[in-house]
């Protein structure tokens, strides 16, 4: 089998799986559990300092499910530990001694004044603990308090308080970033500028799971009334990648590590992620989900892929595909893929004809010679992809590419030079050459 085994920012840790810190990890008996079913690492519960922290004990989540009731999102408003600080110093302390091997890093939300980041760190570090996570990403709750999100959106707090912690503790520093900002690669920079040793994202996107449409409260609904919480699970996923890939091909932050967070249930999700730049991940909702044996299957998924692509160390992954992201302006507008339906797995339920009908080019005919039949017509498929989105079933419907034929959104062969079909005379709606340097 591959080595597994990760070293991100000197943090060692058998798997590059570790927990992201939520509920899973607020306490010794959960981390314990986790560590013996094989997670790599955790990051702890973030721990906090007065005034104390009190949670709402009536429904802390609400959940988006697909129509078999599997969970793609998952919204929380739930706050950092509250438990007291004392106690999870020791059980920390403990846990540490007890499993040397596996990475244990402490997330930490303090006032936005020096004095307690620079005592809560020498707390920690007398833990033993393997480094720090800086929470700058709880979109609810704390930030009303000029915490967590409230630091993350502004560059300059996050560059300030970064400094702060590497002046005052020999530990990595890692700054958890929020997505609910207009350009995280702002925030990623300051952390950079501030000398963060890595970065880590995403947090929970701010959200409003849903509506009581009986009783008018916001859900989940704490005696008749709701509030704004954090969105996470796999339907964060895309958003995160994007903001992971950013950061990886951002001149100003190139080769700053990153641990990607969000929406990560399979090894699948693991590898996209370390591709787009993480030198690994965290799980939270998945965990929450299924339960901490899920990281079996992420361990041996991970171990036969990289047994099969010849890869002997997780960093062979790391950034594979940061490479291949570039701005739309710069895509091969040469490439023409059109759609393309096997008759002998088409079960003939009729969606990407109503799809394409409906809603796109009117490419897929619905009958021919008096008999319902499904089939492409490449005058006027465009290659938009939506019917192999929509279709049923796997493979039915795939793309393939076409080669020297004529691409019909113009009606020009698919020949020569478009390398920027914004400026390109054969575009009516061209604009002047404007100068844009790729993101490398």
């Amino acid at each position: 089998m591959a080595n597994l085994a990760s070293n991100f920012v000197g943090i060692k840790s058998p798997n590059p799986f570790w927990l992201a810190s939520a509920p899973p990890t607020d306490k010794a008996y959960n981390v314990v559990r986790a560590f013996k079913e094989g997670w790599g690492g955790v990051v702890w519960k973030t721990l906090g300092t007065d005034p104390p922290v009190v949670n709402v004990s009536g429904p802390r989540y609400g959940a988006i499910h697909a129509g078999d009731r599997r969970l793609i999102g998952l919204n929380n408003i739930e706050l950092i530990t509250d438990r007291p600080l004392e106690i999870n110093l020791r059980e920390i302390k403990e846990v540490k001694r007890d499993w040397p091997d596996r990475a244990l890093v402490v997330s930490l939300m303090v006032p936005c004044e020096e004095h307690y980041w620079k005592d809560i760190l020498a707390k920690v570090e007398d833990t033993g603990c393997d480094g720090v996570e800086l929470n700058f990403g709880c979109p609810h709750g704390m930030s009303e308090r000029g915490m967590g999100a409230a630091v993350g959106q502004v560059p300059e707090y996050v560059e300030m308080v970064t400094r702060w912690c590497k002046q005052h503790t020999r530990m990595p520093v890692i700054v958890k970033l929020t997505p609910n900002i207009s350009d995280v690669r702002q925030p990623a920079r300051a952390a950079h500028r501030g000398g963060a040793d890595a970065v880590s994202l995403i947090n929970t996107v701010n959200s409003i799971i849903g509506v009581d449409i009986d009783t008018f409260s916001p859900l989940p609904s704490i005696d008749g009334k709701g509030s704004h919480g954090g969105y996470c699970g796999p339907a964060v996923k895309p958003i995160a990648l994007n903001m992971t890939a950013e950061i990886a091909r951002d001149r100003e932050t190139r080769g700053l590590p990153i641990s990607g967070i969000g929406g990560i249930t399979t090894w699948r999700d693991a590898v996209e992620f370390m591709a787009l730049g993480a030198g690994n991940v965290q799980v939270c909702t998945a965990a929450m989900t299924y339960g901490f044996r899920i990281v079996k299957d992420m361990i041996t998924g991970l171990s036969e892929y990289m047994d099969r692509h010849g890869f002997t160390s997780v960093d062979e992954i790391t950034g594979r595909a940061v490479g291949n992201v570039t701005d739309w302006q710069y895509l091969n507008l040469n490439y023409v893929a059109k759609a393309k339906i096997d008759q002998d797995l088409c079960i003939k339920c009729g969606r990407c004809h109503i799809a394409c009908e409906d809603t796109s080019h009117q490419a897929i005919t619905a009958m021919v010679d008096g008999k319902r039949h499904f089939e492409v017509i490449d005058a006027e498929c465009v290659g938009c992809n939506l019917c192999v989105n929509v279709c049923p079933v796997e493979n039915c419907i795939t793309m393939e590419e076409m080669v020297g034929g004529v691409d019909p959104r113009t009606g020009i062969a698919v020949t020569g030079d478009y390398a920027n079909w914004t400026t390109h005379p054969n575009n009516p709606m061209a604009k002047p050459a404007v100068v844009v340097e790729p993101a490398e």
